[in-house]
């Protein structure tokens, strides 16, 4: 079985946004928290084409993966840098900021129907390390692409560099 590793250099931010359901039947509430990702998702995407066309600058989305759980949303997006996560998030003329601002106003109503939470990983130069063995790779590989695991190292310390302790292998 062929193992391959993701293929992108350079630093890297891994943002981990989720939607969790308290109580479904405040049904305003649930709809406004659950349909404003996909329409950022749409933007982002629609970015990151132009932008590998030369027709915009990118916004340093790299792409995302989401993952649904029992009342609840998971999504790994991957960005190019905490600054551009953080410049799409607070731009006005985006769709995050509005949605963001809308659901405030209608979630005033009931703050305990459902939870909206985030992390920010920023991970410097070669801070990611992957290895992926089947026939279609998840997560920053299939966003960024895949190259042969050999191009970083056989081992976990020598696709991290020098950023993983003796016995991290």
């Amino acid at each position: 079985m062929d193992r391959v590793t993701h293929a992108y250099d350079g630093p890297l931010t891994v943002f981990l946004i989720g939607l969790r359901v308290h109580k479904p039947w405040k049904w305003r509430i649930v709809q406004q928290a659950g349909a404003a990702m996909p329409r950022m998702i749409t933007e982002l995407e629609r970015n990151k084409a132009a932008a590998a066309r030369g027709e915009e600058e990118s916004l340093g989305y790299l792409g995302s993966r989401s993952t649904v759980h029992l009342m609840a949303t998971t999504m790994i997006q991957y960005w190019s840098s905490t600054e551009q996560l953080y410049a799409y998030a607070n731009a006005a003329d985006h769709t995050h900021r509005p949605a963001w601002t809308e659901f405030y106003k209608v979630a005033k109503d009931d703050p305990s129907a459902v939870t909206i939470w985030h992390e920010t990983y920023s991970l410097a130069d070669h801070g990611a390390e992957s290895i992926y063995s089947g026939p279609k790779p998840f997560g920053l590989a299939s966003v960024a692409g895949v190259i042969p695991v050999r191009r970083r190292g056989e081992s976990a310390r020598q696709r991290m560099g020098a950023a993983l302790p003796a016995d991290a292998d």
